[in-house]
């Protein structure tokens, strides 16, 4: 997200807050296990300020979307789920894997790249919208010729 994309939304009315992530190349493993559940992540770094808490409590609150740009922030906001599913101040490392049937309970939107098939992404991305659309979009994504991995193109899910 350059600079002037977020200038952007915020002229358009939208709310920016920061999460700070400190990332590996692990994050896109791909999975060797024949049973997902037994899939183990390799742990990544995130601080949310009370700040950013506070602010995206409040949009939860509101009935606002809060969209998550990247399926890492995806994580690290559902690592810092409070018992009342809000959002509480956090700064550790998270090995937390999801897999479909998850339940979200922070971001209700997403901006992310389209990934590799065998990547732990994947299965995240399925619990977020579901196996039969994201295989749609993966349908659609490789008809269209999009570009995949980080560099490459991008997916809002709404």
């Amino acid at each position: 997200m350059s600079k002037y994309i977020l200038k952007k939304l915020e002229f358009y009315g939208i709310n920016i807050s920061y999460v700070t992530l400190h990332l590996g190349h692990d994050t896109y493993d791909k999975i060797i296990v024949e049973d997902i559940q037994k899939h183990k992540m390799k742990e990544e770094y995130f601080k949310i300020t009370h700040k950013a808490c506070n602010f995206i409590n409040y949009s939860i609150n509101s009935q606002k979307k809060v969209c998550a740009i990247g399926t890492s922030t995806l994580r690290a906001l559902e690592s810092s789920v409070s018992p009342s599913n809000t959002l509480i101040p956090n700064k550790k490392w998270t090995n937390k894997f999801i897999y479909p049937y998850y339940k979200f309970h922070i971001a209700n939107s997403l901006l992310t790249n389209f990934h590799q098939p065998k990547s732990t992404v994947m299965p995240l991305l399925a619990a977020f919208v579901g196996y039969d659309f994201l295989k749609y979009a993966y349908d659609l994504a490789i008809k269209k010729k999009y570009q995949f991995y980080n560099f490459g193109d991008a997916m809002l899910i709404l």
